[in-house]
């Protein structure tokens, strides 16, 4: 299978030809063996069938890494045309059961794979175009076009995996076999495992900003542990040695179980992992597009509550304390086989980025040395390694805003993180300092090993929110007051309901940390609340979810004075069931987010890339004598909209004074009434001693 290895480029060289060259190489790799991915499923009827009910078909994945591509560019303004309005829009969002997920099939009308496939090549062509043509300066830094063209490329390698694990979830009659994704053919017995000693060490995690490779926002920062001696398991969990806890009634005792784990027992009704198979009174082995014998000595496929239930049974059985290793023990055992970080230099030593094979196999047949002398194997490769750290943020963690939510939704304590890649891991996937979560009942390339261990698990992440811009939209929107200025989210949604003569549905567009929305359901029977980023759509669900919300409001430097309010301070205990939360672009909208008597698009449209388009199309929302309120301040800049796209603020060509105001009036007189206009004040706190003190205007719009 080594024909499908490429490396990923670094952000370093001495050619700016050449990197171009190596990295539409990277790019064309990955683009192909995506689609390789696909020519699994038996027939373009498969596209629309689900892995899973909690999954979209797989017909969104196929579009998904394309759109991904178009939607990133257009954010940051490295292209201004899209390519399909509708396939950016309904391919737009994944699924990791968020509440602003969105799986309802009535929203979705998807398209014909064919159609799928000329947009995909559609894309590639643009893509390639980018690659060989952007300004390009060496080494390749956050800021640059290309770490975007970059990021599009290892979101497609995530794709490629996790497309892989729900094709093999997928019934057999669904999939066939691909020559690209042969097996491991060999299989024997399982070899004893036993534990070696990993000497104490002082372990620093997270890479600096001049790395020169790609990495996700979560790689960057510091964090550093003291780590003490601890043995770690010398194979991953092998399928024969987790047969014993399932034999030993392992699935029916509830002391090995969590309470997430009994809920997962519960819902799934598992007795078994997912990729077995039991017929005829034997256990079996899903691959990929077969079912075989039970490979006794390749790593068992479990999540991490599975991978937990089978450590609290070995502890009462062996009468030791077993546990997953934590983020710092796994870095201790890399560190002390001496691995490099570059793939090339491992992966003809493990089984990872397709390689070898298309599939795990056994535990004993890739080993390294560690610096005492003793073996230890697949400390990189064949299944990704459940941890007991939860995804959490180094110090020093900024997001990219090409992708701000690409972390920090997981920072939830629900995401378990996995370490060491699979087999299926290639590009960022495979690389030292590549951080990965997931929840822990979802099924991946994943097994695990154990450890004995005295180091204390990391103290939980505090309750108050680490994101210092989310954190001062909190301040805004359920903090204090100052200077008699009220608050704005609550005078918006009063003055919305004020004009609104029907409150069946609303819809808070812009809604930012979701205040308004919760105000607008005081009177509105359905508010939905839609945000660009999850970031601030999140902040709304924990209320709902956990009953409140805290956050660091700041003072100076370093300072915080840390807030909380509760859903029954505010008095939404009551009416938060009215409230629902969505992720999604005010220029392209999907479909299903109509029939509304009132859009309030709030201090939005300055920061729109395309403020025009969305005047232009907002009335197909709206109900008969709908409303439409928007606010703004009128603050154009560049940093959000291109000045060709701005409605306001300039001089044109024949030397007119254009005010934003009149804009308005020109693109939405065809379908809209105005009816009020008004000034809003609010203040927003950066610290103890300096505010932004702007006033809003406030313009209502009456649907003819």
């Amino acid at each position: 299978m080594n024909n499908t290895s490429i490396y990923p480029p670094t952000l370093d060289g001495e050619s700016i030809e050449k990197k171009r060259q190596e990295i539409v190489e990277y790019f064309n790799n990955t683009y192909t063996l995506f689609e390789k991915v696909f020519e699994t499923l038996m027939s373009d009827e498969v596209f629309y069938k689900k892995s899973e009910p909690s999954r979209h078909p797989m017909i969104f994945y196929f579009g998904h890494t394309a759109t991904f591509f178009i939607n990133k560019l257009i954010l940051m303004k490295i292209i201004d045309k899209r390519v399909d309005a509708n396939f950016e829009s309904i391919f737009a969002v994944g699924v990791d059961e968020m509440a602003w997920d969105d799986v309802n099939a009535k929203n979705y009308a998807w398209p014909k794979v064919d159609e799928v496939r000329e947009y995909r090549a559609k894309v590639k062509e643009i893509v390639s175009k980018l690659i060989m043509n952007l300004e390009l300066e060496l080494p390749i830094k956050q800021d640059s076009p290309m770490w975007v063209i970059l990021m599009g490329i290892e979101h497609e390698r995530i794709h490629i995996e996790t497309s892989l694990v729900l094709h093999r979830q997928m019934p057999l009659e669904f999939v066939k076999c691909v020559e690209e994704f042969n097996i491991c053919s060999h299989s024997s017995q399982a070899p004893k495992n036993e534990m070696i000693k990993i000497d104490s060490t002082h372990i620093k995690l997270g890479k600096s900003t001049t790395h020169n490779l790609y990495g996700w926002d979560n790689e960057y920062g510091v964090y550093e542990e003291e780590v003490g001696k601890f043995k770690a398991s010398k194979y991953l969990v092998s399928n024969a040695e987790f047969m014993e806890f399932v034999q030993d009634g392992g699935y029916e005792n509830e002391e090995f179980w969590d309470e997430e784990g009994l809920e997962y027992l519960k819902s799934s009704k598992a007795k078994y992992p997912v990729f077995w198979v039991y017929e005829d009174r034997v256990y079996r082995y899903r691959a990929l597009c077969e079912v075989i014998d039970m490979p006794l000595d390749w790593p068992v496929d479990v999540n991490a509550l599975e991978a937990e239930a089978f450590c609290r049974y070995k502890s009462k059985k062996d009468g030791v304390s077993c546990v997953l290793p934590s983020e710092a023990e796994y870095r201790a055992i890399y560190e002390q086989t001496n691995i490099e970080d570059l793939p090339a230099f491992h992966q003809s030593r493990a089984n990872l980025n397709f390689y070898h094979y298309a599939s795990s196999c056994p535990v004993n047949e890739f080993g390294f040395h560690t610096n005492s002398g003793e073996s230890i194997y697949d400390v990189v490769g064949n299944v990704w390694q459940w941890s007991r750290t939860p995804m959490r943020p180094f110090d020093g963690f900024e997001v990219h805003e090409a992708y701000d939510d690409f972390t920090v939704p997981t920072f939830d304590e629900k995401h378990a993180l996995i370490l060491g890649s699979s087999w299926a891991s290639s590009g960022n996937l495979i690389m030292k300092h590549s951080r990965y979560a997931f929840r822990k009942h979802f099924p991946q390339n994943a097994g695990f090993r154990y450890v004995i261990s005295n180091n204390q698990n990391e103290s939980k992440s505090d309750i108050y929110e680490s994101d210092e811009l989310v954190s001062q939209y909190c301040e805004f929107q359920y903090g204090d007051t100052y200077f008699g200025v009220k608050n704005f989210a609550k005078e918006c949604a009063k003055i919305a309901v004020e004009f609104s003569t029907n409150k069946t549905k609303a819809l808070d567009l812009g809604c930012a940390t979701t205040r308004a929305s919760f105000e607008l359901a005081k009177d509105f029977d359905e508010v939905e609340g839609v945000d660009f980023s999850a970031r601030f759509i999140q902040v709304g669900v924990r209320l709902k979810e956990r009953g409140y919300i805290a956050f660091a409001s700041k003072l100076e430097g370093d300072l915080v004075q840390n807030k909380k309010v509760t859903i029954q301070e505010l008095g939404y205990e009551d009416i938060a069931h009215k409230v629902s939360f969505w992720q999604g672009d005010a220029c392209n909208l999907k479909p299903n987010l109509s029939s509304y008597d009132l859009v309030m698009a709030t201090n939005l449209i300055d920061r729109l890339y395309n403020p025009k388009l969305f005047l232009e199309t907002i009335h197909e929302r709206l109900n008969s004598d709908g409303i439409l309120m928007i606010t703004s301040p009128y603050t154009w800049q560049e940093s959000s909209t291109q000045k060709e796209m701005w409605l306001g603020g300039f001089v044109d060509a024949s030397g007119n004074e254009v005010r934003t105001l009149d804009s308005l009036k020109e693109i939405l007189s065809e379908h809209f009434d105005l009816v009020h206009l008004r000034d809003i004040e609010f203040v927003i706190k950066e610290t103890a001693r300096k505010f932004q003190h702007t006033i809003s205007q406030c313009s209502i719009w009456k649907k003819k």
